[in-house]
């Protein structure tokens, strides 16, 4: 096996372990408590409302080269000024009224979509500087752990918290 074959391996292992450690915190909830607010208003639900649409982002802004607007569908306003905070409190906004379990179905195909996608890709790919006007060059699979494994340890363990 060649090395980027390894490295695309141990890629995909470190996204699937987080995610299956996501997915296992997440199982054991039951539907009182996938409601349940925490001190900055989120419940767990509204956490994996939060990891699908940022998979969203990753398949469409990242990969795709689209627009954070059109891959979310924004209003204009906050497509022309894509502030973290603000888009985030517009994504809950929109879905915050939405079953737990409707919203896990989408996170896990969502998921499936982004692992496809990924498989498919060259690692030659995923190593290439994910904006060209990046000094530093930092390449695509820096967003992809970011908005992959990261991101399902960071809500991971935001929902441990909470529940303890």
């Amino acid at each position: 096996m060649e090395q980027s074959e390894r490295y695309k391996q141990s890629l995909f292992k470190s996204i699937e372990r987080e995610w299956l450690a996501l997915l296992s915190v997440v199982e054991r909830l039951t539907p009182e408590q996938m409601i349940i607010l925490d001190k900055g208003g989120w419940a767990p639900k509204d956490n994996l409302v939060h990891l699908t649409q940022w998979l969203k982002i990753l398949l469409g802004y990242h990969i795709d080269g689209k627009s954070g607007g059109e891959v979310l569908g924004l209003p204009q306003e906050l497509a022309d000024n894509f502030e973290f905070q603000r888009v985030n409190a517009w994504m809950f906004e929109q879905n915050k009224d939405r079953p737990a379990a409707e919203i896990l179905d989408e996170l896990k195909s969502k998921y499936a979509e982004v692992m496809v996608r990924l498989a498919a890709m060259p690692l030659e790919a995923l190593m290439q500087p994910r904006f060209a006007d990046d000094e530093q060059k930092h390449p695509l699979v820096l967003w992809v752990l970011g908005n992959t494994s990261e991101h399902f340890a960071e809500h991971r363990a935001v929902i441990e918290r909470q529940l303890r």
